[in-house]
C-alpha cells in the first residue's frame, strides 16, 4: 500500500485485500484503473459502489437525503394541483353565478360556457392524471429508497471480514440484556479470544489471519447455530450471548466452542498445507453475576484473561467462588 500511495485506512486495507482477492471483475477493473497514488476521494467513491458497509454513516446519510428530496417532490406536486383545482373551482363559480343571473343568459353564452367548462374540465382531468402519474412514480422511488436505507442500517452492524454482527451491534444487544431483568437471570456471555492471532499474522501475512478469522466464525456460527447471537468484537475477539441457559450449560457451550475450533484444521488454500489448529481461550460470566452490561462484560473478559494466563486452549467461568478468590489475589 505504501509503494501505492494508499493511506494506511482501515478501509483502504480491505479495497486492497478484495482487489488481491476479488472474484468480481468490474471492481478489480475499476480499481486497477485508479493507478498509483489514487486520491482518497477516489478510493472513498469505490468502496462506496462495491463495499458500502464501509461507509454506513455516509450511505445513510445518502438515502436520508434523496428520501427528503422525493417528499419535496410530491409536495410540490400536491400544491400544483391544488393551485389547479382552485383555479378550477373558481372558474365553476363563476359560471355558475353567470347562469343565476336573470336576463343575461342567450344560446351564444350558454355554448360559450359550455364550451369554457368542457375544455377546463378536460385540462383539469388530463393534469391530475399526470400528477397521479408522478405521485405514483415517487413512491415507487421511496419504496426503493427505503429498501436501500433498511439494507445500510443492516450492513451498518455487520463485520466486513466475517460477516457476523459487529462491536456496534454487539454493544446493542448487550444492552439489551437488562432491559429485562427477569430474563436477564438466565443469560450468559461468552467472549473467545483466539490463541497466538499475531502469529499467524507475522508469519503467514494478514490475508492468512484474516482467512483464520472467517474460519473460527464459520467454526462457531456451525456449532451454536443461526439462532445465538455471536459478533466479532475486535482484533481476535468474539462475544456470544446465550439466552435461557445455565451457568452450566453456559459452561458446555463453551467448551463445545473450544473443542470444536481447536478440532478444526487450517489448511492452505493455495497449496493443501496443513499450517496447524486455531485454538481459543474463553471467559463466561452469567448475567445474574453482574449489575449491568459494563460489568457482565469486564467479569467476562477477567475470566478470558484467567484462561490465557492459565496455559490458553481452556474455559474459565465467573461464579461467586472465583469472585472470593479473584479478590484474595488482588490483597
Amino acid at each position: 500500500m505504501r509503494e501505492q500511495g494508499i493511506a494506511s485506512l482501515p478501509r483502504n486495507y480491505e479495497l486492497v485485500y478484495r482487489f488481491l482477492n476479488s472474484s468480481n471483475p468490474a471492481f478489480v477493473r475499476e480499481f486497477a484503473a485508479l493507478g498509483r497514488r489514487p486520491t482518497q476521494l477516489q478510493l472513498d467513491a469505490i468502496g462506496m459502489k462495491f463495499l458500502p458497509h464501509q461507509h454506513p454513516v455516509q450511505a445513510v446519510e445518502h438515502s436520508l437525503e434523496c428520501i427528503f428530496e422525493e417528499m419535496r417532490k410530491i409536495i410540490r406536486m400536491f400544491k400544483q394541483d391544488r393551485s389547479r383545482l382552485e383555479k378550477y373551482s373558481n372558474l365553476l363559480g363563476e359560471s355558475s353565478a353567470r347562469i343565476s343571473t336573470k336576463g343575461t343568459l342567450s344560446l351564444d353564452v350558454l355554448d360559450d360556457l359550455n364550451r369554457v367548462l368542457s375544455s377546463a374540465t378536460a385540462d383539469t382531468m388530463e393534469k391530475s392524471k399526470a400528477i397521479i402519474q408522478q405521485i405514483v412514480e415517487r413512491a415507487k422511488e421511496l419504496a426503493r429508497l427505503k429498501a436501500e436505507l433498511e439494507e445500510y442500517k443492516r450492513l451498518s452492524g455487520i463485520d466486513p471480514v466475517t460477516r457476523l454482527s459487529n462491536r456496534r451491534a454487539f454493544d446493542k444487544r448487550l444492552a439489551a440484556i437488562y432491559e429485562d431483568l427477569q430474563a436477564a437471570v438466565s443469560q450468559a456471555l461468552l467472549i473467545a479470544d483466539i490463541d497466538h492471532f499475531k502469529k499467524f499474522n507475522d508469519t503467514y501475512g494478514h490475508q492468512v489471519g484474516d482467512r483464520v478469522l472467517s474460519a473460527t466464525a464459520a467454526v462457531m456460527t456451525k456449532a451454536l447455530g443461526s439462532e445465538t447471537f455471536l459478533a466479532r468484537t475486535g482484533g481476535e475477539e468474539f462475544a456470544v450471548i446465550l439466552d435461557n441457559t445455565s451457568v452450566e450449560e453456559a459452561r458446555d457451550t463453551a467448551e463445545r466452542l473450544r473443542v470444536a475450533i481447536e478440532s478444526t484444521p487450517l489448511k492452505d488454500q493455495n497449496d493443501g498445507l496443513d499450517r496447524g489448529r486455531i485454538t481459543v481461550s474463553l471467559g463466561v460470566c452469567m448475567a445474574a453475576d453482574a449489575s449491568g452490561p459494563e460489568n457482565l462484560y469486564k467479569r467476562a473478559d477477567a475470566m478470558l484473561y484467567e484462561a490465557k494466563k492459565s496455559g490458553r486452549n481452556q474455559v474459565k467461568t465467573y461464579t461467586p467462588k472465583m469472585k472470593r478468590i479473584m479478590g484474595l489475589l488482588k490483597r
